[in-house]
């Protein structure tokens, strides 16, 4: 059964990804040679890092991990995610400010926010700041790729 469901992962993220560059990289899709798309993991406990990491690049995804918010947004000057996972509560800037600070920026991405809290308040913050899902500690790997595969559709009515 997990085989089948690791292989119907990589089915839909071939249908879901854009057409690559000529570069063909050795992370490549081996089917299509659509490269992964880049998510970003933003979050100050390095287990949570590593362990989301993991199951991103186990789905095809390709990852980048940060510490910090502000690590996360120096690196947008030179490479921009498909989707963003990121931590509610952080030392520094709170992922709400990191959001925030990345609209100011004018760099437009889905994120998704990640929270060990259960103040309702906060996935209200979170959603009203335009985050496409907020995902409670702890959750199920399902529930992760669900809510990144939900984050990287085509918002609905784009312009054509």
């Amino acid at each position: 059964s997990g085989r089948t469901r690791g292989a119907s992962v990589r089915r839909e993220r071939r249908r879901t990804m854009p057409k690559a560059s000529s570069r063909r990289g050795r992370n490549a899709v081996r089917c299509g040679w659509m490269e992964p798309i880049l998510v970003a993991v933003v979050d100050d406990e390095a287990p949570v890092r590593t362990a989301l990491g993991r199951l991103l690049r186990l789905a095809d995804y390709q990852v980048v991990t940060f510490e910090s918010g502000a690590e996360f947004l120096a690196s947008l000057a030179t490479r921009v995610p498909g989707c963003v996972l990121l931590d509610v509560n952080m030392p520094g800037q709170s992922g709400l400010e990191v959001h925030g600070r990345r609209e100011v920026d004018h760099v437009s991405l889905p994120v998704v926010f990640i929270t060990a809290s259960d103040d309702p308040d906060i996935e209200r913050s979170a959603l009203e700041a335009g985050g496409s899902r907020v995902l409670h500690k702890p959750f199920g790997n399902d529930e992760l790729l669900a809510a990144v595969r939900c984050a990287l559709q085509p918002a609905v009515g784009a312009t054509r």
